[in-house]
């Protein structure tokens, strides 16, 4: 248990990027259009969600904080690795969706769930997360909640925003904003099979939206 707790002690933080998160959605919404889910134990690093309902769109955002408290741990053969280093997450949710001021007293708590896992994973695992990356909510696909059959989740550039929102300069630094789209098991076997290339073919071809929908039909039906 030690060697856990020093994993997160004994590396730099940057607990500035949680500020200039914070920012950078002041800058674009209103007061009074965020809420904050906020951690109340983090045993590793402090990690809020944003809950923004904004009267600019036609669907609600959820996006984290506090991923980009460490830095990733970028492969040296990845081109311009320094671009890589900080990221958060978000995924963008029907208005309909409502979530409970404590996690778990809400069926759709696991997607808030969901993304902090996610971010998490890289820090626990000293890997990185990227456009084009998978992950799996358990090692044999079982989903994440009783109430759906998503099993993992693919990294993508979002399709509702521009850089100008999926990119927070912070001095030298940059945080990347990525979405977060749920998979079932078999769009996860086909990304892994096929690779990303095949699988984004897949989201073209099928017009598939980067809204969250608890009725999405599988990609490869």
């Amino acid at each position: 248990m030690n060697d856990f707790y020093d994993k997160f002690t004994n590396r730099t933080r940057f607990d500035e990027h949680a500020d200039a998160i914070s920012t950078h959605l002041d800058e674009r919404y209103k007061s009074d259009e965020i809420t904050v889910f906020h951690e109340m134990v983090s045993p590793d690093i402090h990690l809020d969600v944003y809950f923004i309902q904004s009267e600019q769109h036609s669907f609600n955002i959820l996006l984290t904080s506090g991923m980009s408290t460490l830095e990733m741990t970028v492969p040296s053969t990845v081109e311009n690795p320094d671009d890589y280093k900080f990221a958060e997450l978000m995924v963008l949710v029907p208005k309909s969706i409502t979530f409970g001021q404590v996690t778990g007293e809400n069926p759709n708590d696991w997607i808030i769930d969901m993304l902090k896992e996610s971010a998490r994973f890289p820090h626990h695992y000293d890997t990185w997360l990227a456009i084009g990356h998978t992950l799996q909510a358990t090692s044999d696909m079982q989903p994440y909640a009783d109430n759906t059959n998503f099993t993992g989740v693919v990294i993508l550039p979002s399709a509702s925003f521009d850089e100008d929102f999926t990119t927070v300069a912070f001095g030298d630094q940059v945080i990347n904003i990525y979405s977060v789209f749920p998979l079932y098991a078999d769009e996860i076997s086909y990304k892994i099979t096929n690779g990303y290339s095949s699988f984004f073919d897949k989201l073209v071809t099928k017009d598939a939206s980067d809204i969250f929908n608890y009725d999405r039909k599988s990609l490869l039906n």
